[in-house]
Formats: C-alpha cells, sequence, structure tokens
C-alpha cells in the first residue's frame, strides 16, 4: 500500500470521526445524511483532482473505502426480505377489515401506474424538446462490448408474455425467494406473507385460543425486525459518505461533458415528475414542501446507492413514522414500487425512445442519471403510499410509530 492510499484512507477516517461527532450531537437524520453527502462529494471531488482520473491511488483507495459503501448497501439489502415478510405477515394479522386488503392494493397499484404512465409521457415530451437521436455518438471497446451483453437479453426478456410473468410471481418455494434467487423474489414474498398473514387471521377466528400467542407472535418479530432496521439506518450517514465518495472520484469529465445533454435531458423529465409527485400529494392534503424535507434522507440514499430494493427498509420506516402511513399500505407501495411500478426505470428511461445501443453508448454517464432515476423510483412509491393512505382515510397509529421508531 503506497504512501498516498495510506494519507487518503487517513482523512478518510477523519471523515467518519468528524459525522460521529455530529451523530452525538443528536442531529436529526436528514442533516446528518445532507453532511455526509457534501463531505463525501467534496472528497471524492479532492482525489480526482490531485489523482487523476484512472489513478491506481484512487483505485486502491475506493477499494478500502467500499467496505463502508458496499457493506451499508449489503446490511440494508440483508434486512429487506425479513422486514417484506415480517412487516406484510403482521399487517395483515392486524387488518381490522377482511376487505381492506384488497382495497389497498388496488389503489397503490393504481397510483402507480398512473404515475409510471405519466413518467412515460413526460420522458417522451422531454426526448422531442431536446431532439434527443443517436447521431454523433462513437462507440468503444468497452461500449461495443455492453451492447453485445444487452442484446443477447433482448430475446429472453421479449420472450416473456405476461402470463409468463405473472406465474412467475407465485412463491413455489418461498425460502428460496428469501434468498432473493428470482427477479421477483420481492413480489413472491409478499404474497407469500399476505397468504400466511390470512391463514393466521383465520386460525384466530377458529381458535381463540392461539389469537393471543398470535399476536404476541407477530409483535415480537415486526419489533426486533424493525430494531435492526433503525440500527442499520444509524449508518445512513457513513453509507452515504463513502458511496458519494466512489461516485464523484470515479466520474469521467469528459465523457460528462460530451453526452451532456442526455443528462440535462434526463435530470428536467426526472425533475418535472417530482413536482408532478408534490401536486399529487398535495391533492389529498399533504405539504409538498413538507412531504420532500420528511423523505429526504431516503431520497438521498437511493441517490446515493442506485438501489430502489435496497432503499425498501429506508424506505417503510419513513412512511410509517414521518409520512404516518400505515405498515401495510407502507410495505406494499414500497415493495411494489421497488418492482413493478418504477417512475424512473420503467417510465422516463424507456419512453426516450432510443435503440438498445444507446444505454451502451451512455455507459459513461449512466451512473449519473440511473443515480437521480432511482430516486424517482423511491418517491413514487411513497407517493402511492400516501396517496393510498389519505384516500382510505387510513393513518399509522402512535403505537405502530413507536413500534417502527423503537
Amino acid at each position: 500500500m503506497s504512501l498516498a492510499v495510506i494519507i487518503n484512507l487517513i482523512v478518510f477516517i477523519g471523515l467518519i470521526f468528524f459525522l460521529n461527532t455530529q451523530q452525538r450531537k443528536e442531529y436529526t437524520l436528514s442533516r446528518l445524511v445532507l453532511i455526509g453527502l457534501i463531505a463525501g462529494s467534496l472528497y471524492g471531488l479532492g482525489l480526482h483532482v490531485i489523482h487523476g482520473e484512472g489513478s491506481t491511488v484512487i483505485k486502491t483507495t475506493l477499494d478500502w473505502i467500499n467496505i463502508v459503501g458496499s457493506g451499508y448497501v449489503g446490511l440494508l439489502k440483508m434486512v429487506i426480505m425479513p422486514l417484506v415478510l415480517v412487516s406484510m405477515f403482521s399487517a395483515v394479522v392486524k387488518l381490522d377489515k377482511s376487505g381492506s386488503l384488497g382495497k389497498i392494493s388496488g389503489v397503490t397499484i393504481s397510483v402507480l401506474l398512473i404515475t409510471t404512465m405519466i413518467s412515460a409521457l413526460i420522458g417522451i415530451g422531454v426526448t422531442q424538446m431536446f431532439g434527443l437521436s443517436a447521431e454523433g455518438l462513437t462507440e468503444g471497446a468497452r461500449e461495443t462490448a455492453r451492447v453485445a451483453v444487452l442484446e443477447s437479453r433482448i430475446g429472453s426478456v421479449s420472450d416473456l408474455t405476461i402470463p409468463q410473468m405473472l406465474v412467475s410471481f407465485i412463491p413455489t418455494n418461498p425460502f428460496a425467494d428469501l434468498t432473493g434467487t428470482r427477479s421477483t423474489s420481492i413480489i413472491a414474498v409478499v404474497i407469500f406473507a399476505i397468504l400466511a398473514g390470512i391463514a393466521a387471521r383465520k386460525v384466530s377466528q377458529e381458535k381463540e385460543e392461539l389469537a393471543g400467542p398470535i399476536n404476541t407472535f407477530v409483535d415480537v418479530a415486526q419489533s426486533i425486525v424493525m430494531r435492526l432496521v433503525k440500527m442499520i439506518m444509524a449508518l445512513t450517514p457513513y453509507g452515504i459518505l463513502a458511496l458519494l465518495t466512489k461516485v464523484v472520484a470515479t466520474s469521467n469529465a469528459a465523457d460528462i461533458l460530451n453526452l451532456l445533454g442526455f443528462i440535462v435531458a434526463s435530470y428536467v423529465a426526472i425533475l418535472l415528475m417530482f413536482v408532478v409527485h408534490g401536486l399529487l400529494v398535495s391533492f389529498v392534503g399533504v405539504n409538498p414542501v413538507n412531504y420532500f424535507k420528511k423523505i429526504w434522507p431516503v431520497l438521498t440514499f437511493a441517490f446515493s446507492s442506485r438501489s430502489s430494493a435496497a432503499t425498501i427498509p429506508l424506505n417503510v420506516e419513513a412512511q410509517i413514522t414521518k409520512l404516518r402511513v400505515p405498515p401495510a399500505i407502507a410495505n406494499l407501495s414500497a415493495t411494489f414500487g421497488a418492482t413493478i411500478g418504477q417512475n424512473g426505470c420503467a417510465g422516463i428511461y424507456p419512453a426516450m425512445g432510443l435503440p438498445v445501443t444507446i444505454a451502451a453508448l451512455l455507459i459513461s454517464i449512466e451512473p449519473l442519471i440511473d443515480m437521480a432515476r432511482t430516486a424517482l423510483n423511491v418517491s413514487g412509491a411513497m407517493t402511492a403510499g400516501t396517496i393510498t393512505s389519505r384516500v382510505l382515510g387510513e393513518k399509522s397509529t402512535d403505537e405502530q410509530v413507536e413500534s417502527a421508531q423503537a
């Protein structure tokens, strides 16, 4: 390990200690996340400027820094399946009305589909306004290799019919789905949890002596999982610090400038969709400014991690405690929003109508665009949860909020 790498790591450790001192002052998570974001961006920029693009010093430094960033993302991914399983099971068991689940699912999915449709229209409009096309773009070795990979996947995706996709949601082996072996594993776990919850409700009704133990089991399991989520959330500022350091330090300034039109167009479309989210929540009596303030830490993590799935734990916790969305709605909207209802990935991006090769040609700037796109996906999920909660006239109780914060 070179002296330069050692110095870089000492600086990074110093930033971690600085964040820790701020955390001990009991600042809000939003403020700590903002500090981590700024510190990581400045530190990453410093590495880029001092050592230059493609430097082995930066690569070696990031290998160590990734222990924090990738480790944090890994911990969040670790808790996704237990959180979805326990929370959905608990929500179904504690539903006041047996018909409520159908209404929740119907309204949530409808909102996600509507917002995705709106985002697609915005994507088409922005594409036309900016006149985006593939003209003038050239392929390098890296892009050519990516084209081959993408084209090899087109056939398998296009051959998948809607009935086949629906069948893939069935949890034929819930234990395998808990390990995330399939792309539809999260939805399969949701379905399994709902069915298990319905079965538990029926057992409670048929054998009243088991109702107490079932409710106790649900409370204990949910409290443990939510406590685990809170423990991991406490690491968010450090994860943001490491993730933003990597993003900024590895950015290719030349490619970004050459493809600035695509970046600007993408961000314009995404920002317009954020405005739509604000307008939609205002229609159900939620102040848009306060709404975005409350979900800021979640959007920041989504932006830096580029993972809608990894954001599910933060998404659910914020909906329950900050937006007062009941657990059943929060879990459904977060899960469906990260899979079948992505406003950014399933709305804006495909509707720009660009050929598959463009995805490969944009490989250098893809992370920069994907960051905002992922944040939009998560915002769409939280918007759906908020609207569903207000439309159905349901809010999380003080007990549910305390359970989520325990």
